[in-house]
């Protein structure tokens, strides 16, 4: 079925934690062809950075006004409190919308978000146009969705009271399932060999793959694809299709004020340390280098950190040095805050 011209499209990004959705949007947003775009980010932690992210593209045909943060809860457990105000505030936009971006946080399913769609008071605005899913390509070569999984797995192990199936590949596999595009991201990180081992990972799920590099995908292959996919939702199998309702007890996130720094490498080399010794998944946030006007964004996938100044501090930025940090149950947060201080 088709999406009716009366109604919105949106197009649901979804994802592992820094996979790359944040840098496939910006992209899109860089090259809409004039469409007016709005957006929905969704972030699991206390701080949202990668509405800020965003906002600070400064695209004519995607304002401020039009990017909604929800952080510190998961999109598809909180349809009803957080999702649909947010579309309410896009919809009632002037002028009009063309299309809606949605990011959902890393540790979000789909499913749930796109069953709201079906609601009577959601389905006549809008539709799904089809579910976008970013996939980390050298972490999948690895076969890997996270940095150093068997640690991950082998903590489990140890701990009786723990359901054995890995949290992380649950939400990962339904992720895929819910996909009708995959996006490959990071393709240049990776070798021939490498790029085939994930293919072959991903191609079990039998949707279209896409590599890319820094986000760049024409946006004619993402957008308008028209594919309702509200109506197809219930045809897409998830490990928590026999669930009323999911929980993400199995991870932590919190939020570690730091000091300026001095030299960004040296907090990078912190950050690396903070995911190899704490099993910590994701760390992101921006930092204040001293002497420096610029604001410095920094963003880990594990021991993965990479680091840029994207902009000047404004006089109406909070200037504190603030990172997010995302991980598995049980993180040493005491811990982590000595060796991110130094």
């Amino acid at each position: 079925m088709t999406a009716s011209i009366s109604r919105v499209p949106c197009t649901v990004v979804t994802g592992f934690l820094g996979a790359g959705k944040t840098t496939l949007i910006r992209h899109l947003l860089e090259n809409a062809g004039g469409k007016r775009l709005a957006i929905i980010v969704n972030e699991f932690g206390d701080i949202g950075i990668d509405g800020e992210i965003l906002k600070g593209c400064g695209i004519d045909t995607c304002p401020e006004e039009n990017i909604v943060e929800l952080a510190n809860g998961c999109i598809c457990c909180t349809v009803a409190d957080d999702f649909v105000p947010a579309l309410d505030q896009i919809l009632s936009l002037t002028p009009r919308v063309d299309h809606i971006l949605i990011e959902t946080s890393g540790l979000a399913l789909p499913k749930p978000l796109v069953q709201a769609f079906q609601w009577p008071s959601v389905k006549s605005r809008v539709t799904v146009d089809g579910v976008i899913a970013v996939v980390d390509g050298p972490a999948l070569a690895d076969g890997r969705v996270a940095n150093d999984m068997d640690a991950l797995q082998a903590q489990r192990a140890q701990d009786e009271t723990l359901d054995h199936d890995d949290p992380v590949e649950e939400v990962f596999e339904d992720q895929l399932a819910c996909a009708d595009l995959i996006i490959l991201s990071k393709s240049d990180l990776m070798d021939a060999a490498g790029s085939a081992r994930a293919n072959a990972i991903i191609g079990e799920h039998a949707v279209k793959i896409v590599p890319t590099s820094q986000g760049k995908v024409d946006p004619s292959v993402l957008l308008g694809l028209g594919l309702a996919v509200e109506d197809d939702i219930e045809n897409r199998k998830t490990h928590h299709d026999e669930e009323l309702d999911h929980e993400h007890d199995d991870f932590d996130s919190f939020v570690i004020d730091i000091a300026s720094v001095s030299n960004p490498d040296e907090l990078a080399l912190r950050v690396a340390t903070v995911a190899e010794q704490e099993n910590v998944l994701r760390v992101k946030g921006f930092v204040e280098v001293g002497g420096k006007p610029m604001r410095l964004l920094l963003q880990a996938v594990g021991p993965r950190v990479n680091h840029y100044y994207d902009r000047a501090w404004t006089a109406e930025d909070d200037r504190r040095s603030r990172l997010v940090i995302i991980g598995l149950k049980g993180l040493n947060r005491p811990a982590i805050e000595r060796i991110l201080a130094g």
